[in-house]
């Protein structure tokens, strides 16, 4: 399995819904509206909700707060479900407006993948900057590369110190593919960089 190919999912930049952070149904905030984005086992939030704060074509699959949420109809959670079923997590989420069932899906798997030396450029916090607790997680990557021998066989999972990478492999593109009116793009993290 490991000379499979990966992809990293972006927002694509298609006319699409934006959502504002989950939220509990009962009212009020969750602890840490982020953490679907953490790469790690969540215990359930219980019900949750959102709301669109900007309104366009609602599609199977989109990314909430700023990438860390993705947010998925039954099909594409189903696809999730069936070929990544220990390395994803999927919370009901009832979404203002919208009759269709929504989920939260949660990579529950992280790894210290970054295959540096193939990557184009990685920008690493120094120990000294004005962000003591990001010292040495990564500012940011271009060209990502990652070596899939240090993912342990997942089909889903985040990156160790990016979490804003959410990666995929090749049967689950192709699978969400299939299943269309995709709200986001997949950019390849692996093989040589300039490869489709």
């Amino acid at each position: 399995m490991t000379d499979e190919n990966f992809y990293d999912i972006g927002i694509a930049d298609v006319p699409q819904w934006a959502l504002e952070l989950p939220a509990l149904a009962s009212g009020g905030e969750l602890d840490d509206p982020w953490m679907f984005g953490d790469g790690r086992h969540l215990p359930d939030p219980g019900p949750l909700t959102s709301k669109p704060f900007h309104e366009g074509p609602r599609r199977s699959f989109s990314v909430a707060n700023s990438g860390r949420t993705p947010i998925a109809d039954e099909q594409v959670a189903n696809v999730f479900r069936k070929l990544a079923p220990d390395d994803v997590q999927t919370f009901p989420i009832k979404v203002e407006g919208e009759s269709r069932n929504l989920y939260i899906i949660n990579a529950t798997r992280s790894f210290r993948c970054v295959d540096e030396e193939n990557s184009k450029e990685v920008q690493v916090y120094p120990s000294d900057g004005v962000a003591p607790e990001r010292a040495g997680t990564y500012r940011a990557i271009y060209g990502l590369r990652i070596n899939p021998a240090r993912t342990e066989g997942a089909r889903v999972f985040r990156i160790q110190g990016y979490l804003s990478a959410l990666i995929v492999s090749a049967e689950i593109k192709s699978a969400l593919e299939e299943v269309g009116n995709l709200g986001v793009f997949f950019t390849r993290v692996t093989g040589p960089q300039g490869a489709p």
